[in-house]
């Protein structure tokens, strides 16, 4: 009995063998539209003093964000050759050199948050909006969204885990095989119930399927605690974005473990085994580009949550102070506001 679950054979990244529409992309789509539905849920709910024209105005940025940040990131930083920093026309064009689609498969999660803060930082200055009150909606609305760009990882064949004997490891065609004569590639296929007989050359191994571990807990779980938890207690404006970032960082990091690193980068800081293999899981102390990243998420998403709960305090201390200056006559107000300006100096 095998203990293990091979890829389907009938998934393929085509959605019609031979056209040039993939399951991928497709799901990127699926992931803002769902995004935008629960945008606009939440915005009427809550009455926000905005239009739908207004709203997919900001939401068009936040995509070209999203895109243009992932894929900047993904090409330059995630690309284990200098392959894009020789070719940078070739970071947005869709085919490769012999003009064959391949897409933007190479999109990456920490540049495409940058690509969107960036965006819609610049679309609220420019509208003078405040950037809080649209990003906090965003931030309890992308979770879910994001769940169907992993499954289009995961459609795709592509960013399977370390090796595993577990009963749900899954066998990736794509992934490289290993030699059926070493002892812990036999010990790993005896477990999975994978013959090996002396014709055999080589084994693909079962892996963690770190896709669905992402679609769910980066996902779907955390989309759950932000919508149902933090989006009915949000104490101040920029709670849910800080929750958000700390959450995503946290989830992620610890799939990280389970997650082979990109192939060419490896693990960035060695701390335990230096000498560890990147396919299997030996130590906790080795960190890879994606664990750094998200480190500096949750301590990012930690300063921020200080910081815009000192905000939030700061401005009620003044609009207290304006009120009962109001009361009690211009003076008041006059010398309230020196106050608070030599408290600033």
């Amino acid at each position: 009995m095998l203990a293990m679950i091979n890829f389907p054979a009938w998934l393929k990244p085509e959605i019609v063998p031979g056209l040039p529409f993939r399951w991928y992309g497709l799901m990127y789509v699926v992931a803002f539209m769902v995004t935008w539905l629960l945008f606009r849920y939440e915005s009427k709910r809550t009455k926000k003093p905005w239009t739908e024209e207004l709203s997919a105005n900001f939401f068009l940025w936040a995509i070209v964000g999203i895109l243009l940040g992932g894929r900047l990131a993904g090409t330059l930083i995630y690309e284990p050759t200098d392959y894009y920093w020789r070719h940078p026309w070739m970071i947005l064009w869709p085919f490769d050199e012999s003009g064959a689609f391949v897409g933007y498969q190479g999109m990456s999660f920490h540049g495409g948050l940058v690509g969107l803060i960036v965006a819609t930082l610049i679309w609220c200055k420019v509208r003078k909006e405040k950037w809080l009150e649209w990003a906090d909606l965003i931030a309890i609305s992308a979770p879910l969204g994001y769940t169907f760009g992993r499954l289009g990882n995961f459609i795709n064949g592509e960013l399977w885990g370390k090796v595993t004997a577990a009963p749900w490891g899954m066998v990736f065609p794509n992934a490289p095989s290993f030699a059926a004569n070493q002892p812990w590639v036999q010990e790993y296929a005896a477990k999975a119930g994978i013959p090996i007989n002396a014709m055999t050359e080589v084994v693909n191994l079962p892996r963690h399927p770190s896709q669905l571990y992402e679609a769910l807990f980066e996902g779907l779980l955390l989309w759950l605690v932000l919508w149902f938890i933090a989006r009915k207690r949000r104490p101040f404006a920029g709670f849910n974005v800080a929750a958000y970032i700390i959450g995503y960082g946290t989830a992620r990091f610890f799939i990280e473990y389970f997650r082979e690193p990109d192939p060419g980068l490896g693990y960035i800081i060695k701390l335990g085994d230096p000498d560890a293999p990147t396919y299997l899981f030996t130590t906790p102390f080795n960190y890879s580009m994606g664990q750094i990243l998200c480190f500096m998420m949750i301590v990012a998403g930690g300063l921020l949550m200080y910081l815009f709960y000192k905000r939030s305090k700061l401005l009620q201390a003044e609009s207290t102070q304006t009120t009962q200056g109001a009361q009690a006559g211009p003076g008041a107000t006059k010398n309230a506001a020196r106050k608070r300006r030599k408290q600033i100096k």
